[in-house]
C-alpha cells in the first residue's frame, strides 16, 4: 500500500496525484491503483470533491451492469497568477491547473522604482486579469513570480540584485501573499523560463540548459528532470564568469564579464557609440532586422562569446538541449548560429554527439508558464493536498 512522508496509508493527495495524468477514472480502478479500499477512496474523493480539485466526470464506465461513475482533475477548479519581471518589462498572466493561459498582460515595468510600486502594480493588474475572466482572489491557489536578480527560493527574498535597488532582503512572498490572500513562490527570471522550457519539452529535455540572452545574460540548469538552484541559488549565473582578454566593466563591480560583452544593454551601448540610436537589448535585434550591419555583426559575435562560455560548461554538464531565450534570441538564426559554432568546435565530440541547440519553443510565455509550472508543483503535491483537504 502507499505510503505518504508521515507512515500513514496513501491519503487526498496520492489519488490526484493519479489523476492529474488526464484519464477519468472509476473508484474501483482508484483504489485498485492506490492500494486503498473502496471506502476509503469514496471518503477521501468527497474531500477532494468539496474542495474543488476533482470532479465527476461526464462519461460512465459499465461492465454490463449499473454504470459506474468516473473522476477527472478539476483543471479549471482554481487558477494560478505568474508574474515574469524583467529589467524593465512585466509579462503576468492567469493560468488554469492545466496550465492553459486564460488571460495575460505584458507592459514597461521598470523594477529600479523599488519593491512596493512593482508589486503593488502587479497586484492591481491582476486582479483586473481576473475580472475579465469572471474570477476574483479566492479562486487562486498560488502564485509565481519570476525576478531578475538573485533570490534565495526557500525564503524568496533577492539578494544584492545589481539592478534592482531597494529590493535587496524585501520579502516578496509575504508581502504579496497578503494581498493576494494565496502562497507565494519567488525564484529568478531564467529559473522560471528553464522550468517552462522544460515543461514544454516533456522528459526527452530531463538534461537542459537555458540561457536568456537579454539586457543581461544568465542560465537555468534542469538536471534529472529537476531544476537545480544549488546551495544557496545562485547556480547559473553563467553571465559574470569571466571572458578571457576582455577589460569591459561590468554592472556587478567586476570587469571582463560575459554579460558585460555579449549581453543586450552592452550590444545596445556599442550602437550608441557608433552613433546608432539603440536603448537596450529590443532596439538591437530590431536594427539588425532593418539590416544594420554593426548590429549583426555585435549579435552573432555575442552569440559566439555566450558559446565560448556554454562550451566548457557542456564538458562539464553534458547536457541533452541547450534553449536559447530572452530578448536577443529573437534575433534567430544569427545569434543560434554564433552559439553553435563555438561550442562545437570547443566542446567534447562525446558531449555534442546528440546535442541540440535550438531557440525557446515558448518565446515570451517561457517565463510565466514556469511560474506556473512551480506553483502547481508545490500546490499539488500530495502532502499539500493532504493537509489542505483535511482542513
Amino acid at each position: 500500500m502507499p505510503r505518504g512522508s508521515n507512515g500513514q496509508s496513501a491519503g487526498a493527495g496520492a489519488l490526484l496525484a493519479i489523476l492529474r495524468d488526464g484519464r477519468a477514472r472509476t473508484r474501483g480502478e482508484l483504489a485498485e491503483l492506490s492500494g486503498l479500499s473502496r471506502s476509503t477512496v469514496a471518503q477521501r474523493l468527497d474531500g477532494l470533491i468539496d474542495h474543488r480539485w476533482v470532479v465527476a466526470g461526464e462519461g460512465a464506465v459499465s461492465s454490463g451492469g449499473r454504470p459506474a461513475a468516473v473522476y477527472t482533475f478539476n483543471e479549471a477548479g482554481r487558477v494560478v497568477l505568474a508574474a515574469d519581471l524583467g529589467a524593465t518589462r512585466a509579462r503576468l498572466a492567469v493560468l488554469d491547473l492545466g496550465l492553459n493561459v486564460l488571460a495575460e498582460r505584458a507592459g514597461e515595468l521598470p523594477v529600479d522604482q523599488g519593491p512596493e510600486p512593482t508589486l503593488g502594480w502587479l497586484v492591481t493588474a491582476f486582479e483586473d486579469l481576473l475580472a475579465g475572466i469572471g474570477r476574483d482572489l479566492t479562486h487562486v491557489c498560488g502564485a509565481g513570480v519570476g525576478l531578475p536578480g538573485p533570490v534565495e527560493h526557500g525564503s524568496g527574498r533577492p539578494v544584492n540584485p545589481p539592478i534592482m535597488p531597494g529590493w535587496d532582503g524585501f520579502a516578496v512572498p509575504g508581502w504579496l501573499g497578503e494581498r493576494l490572500g494565496a502562497p507565494v513562490l519567488v525564484d529568478n527570471d531564467v529559473n522560471i523560463m528553464a522550468l517552462g522550457e522544460h515543461w514544454a519539452a516533456g522528459p526527452a529535455a530531463d538534461h537542459l540548459i537555458f540561457i536568456k540572452i537579454g539586457t543581461g545574460i544568465g542560465c537555468g540548469i534542469i538536471s534529472g528532470g529537476r531544476l537545480h538552484r544549488g546551495a544557496q541559488g545562485a547556480a547559473g549565473d553563467v553571465g559574470h564568469i569571466r571572458v578571457a582578454a576582455s577589460e569591459a566593466p561590468c554592472r556587478c563591480g567586476n570587469t571582463g564579464c560575459l554579460e558585460a560583452v555579449a549581453g543586450g544593454a552592452s550590444m545596445a551601448a556599442a550602437l550608441r557609440g557608433a552613433g546608432v540610436e539603440a536603448g537596450g537589448s529590443r532596439d538591437v535585434v530590431a536594427l539588425m532586422r532593418a539590416g544594420d550591419l554593426r548590429a549583426t555583426r555585435l549579435v552573432r559575435q555575442a552569440g559566439r562569446e555566450v558559446g565560448a562560455v556554454m562550451a566548457s560548461i557542456v564538458n562539464f554538464f553534458n547536457p541533452s538541449v541547450i534553449v536559447i531565450g530572452g530578448a536577443v534570441a529573437e534575433a534567430g538564426e544569427q545569434v543560434l548560429a554564433g552559439v553553435r559554432e563555438t561550442i562545437y568546435s570547443r566542446s567534447l565530440p562525446l558531449a555534442t554527439q546528440h546535442l541540440g541547440i535550438r531557440a525557446s519553443e515558448l518565446g515570451d510565455r517561457a517565463g510565466i508558464v514556469g511560474a506556473a509550472v512551480m506553483v502547481v508543483e508545490h500546490v499539488l503535491a500530495p502532502a499539500t493536498i493532504d493537509q489542505f483537504v483535511t482542513h
